[in-house]
């Protein structure tokens, strides 16, 4: 994977300024071949200041009640993915655990009536791929936390409950994907294909709803957006949005940044850095 970052991106002390929350679209192991999105990943982290710790929410882990990765022992990474070559599962990322971030989260969670259980659970791809670039120290401790729902009022109101974390340093990650259906992954035509027009689609949209922070058509998204259904077949790889949403938003709205664009083998990997105004 990528090791190339801006000079001391992550050898910095951690800054007292709150972090923004960030939704990315994460790829798969072979992310780590793509010398323009690794790049563009790195660019975009030597760009934040460096977060007390990171709390990922994945696409790939849903579970209920909410549960948090592993505190007390480090863990091997959660490979949840067949038939990549070996490479792909040689992969290490050593971050330090984060039980100072886990008992912020389930103290947090609770007060806002959650459960919250714990999990002895290594982190997955949804969140090692796209740190392996953004954070390739691996220096800054991580906690993965599931999504106890796919509801999107639930999880903006999940996220909500979240938002104090950024007061005390936690830069907030939601990891997904702006459009994700497998059927349009056609290895034979390379990652360069042009999407589909459902995909683009759906992006143009997405770009639209996020630059003018309209909260409640994305939470919608589903009566509000074109070729919805289609570009999300089963909407996980959106869900992380509504908890980055909640976590970022006010009551007088949100600024939203797009990082990323473009798409890979069809679907759409825009991303955004999400602050309030």
């Amino acid at each position: 994977m990528n090791n190339n970052s801006s000079p001391d991106a992550t050898a910095a002390a951690p800054s007292d300024q709150a972090p923004p929350v960030l939704f990315l679209s994460h790829g798969a192991p072979p992310l780590a071949d793509d010398a323009q999105w690794t790049g563009e990943l790195a660019d975009w982290s030597s760009r934040l200041a460096k977060p007390r710790d990171i709390l990922m929410i994945s696409a790939h882990w849903e579970n209920a009640p909410v549960t948090l990765s592993a505190t007390r022992t480090q863990q091997e990474l959660y490979y949840d993915f067949w038939g990549f070559p070996e490479h792909y599962y040689d992969v290490r990322y050593e971050a330090p655990l984060a039980p100072d971030l886990a008992d912020e989260v389930e103290r947090l969670a609770t007060q806002h009536g959650h459960h919250v259980a714990r999990e002895e659970r290594g982190l997955d791809h949804g969140a090692y791929v796209p740190l392996k670039e953004m954070f390739p120290d691996a220096d800054i401790p991580v906690l993965q936390m599931s999504m106890p729902t796919l509801d999107p009022e639930g999880l903006f109101r999940l996220g909500q409950s979240l938002a104090p974390l950024r007061d005390r340093g936690t830069l907030i990650v939601g990891s997904g994907f702006t459009t994700h259906n497998l059927r349009w992954f056609n290895p034979a035509a390379g990652p360069s294909q042009a999407p589909p027009a459902a995909s683009a689609e759906f992006d143009a949209w997405a770009a639209e709803a996020m630059a003018s922070g309209d909260v409640d058509a994305i939470l919608d998204f589903m009566n509000k957006a074109p070729a919805a259904a289609e570009a999300h077949p089963r909407t996980e790889h959106w869900a992380p949005l509504y908890i980055a949403l909640g976590a970022a938003a006010e009551a007088s709205g949100i600024n939203t940044t797009s990082e990323i664009d473009g798409f890979w083998f069809g679907m759409s990997k825009r991303s955004w850095t999400l602050t309030a105004p």
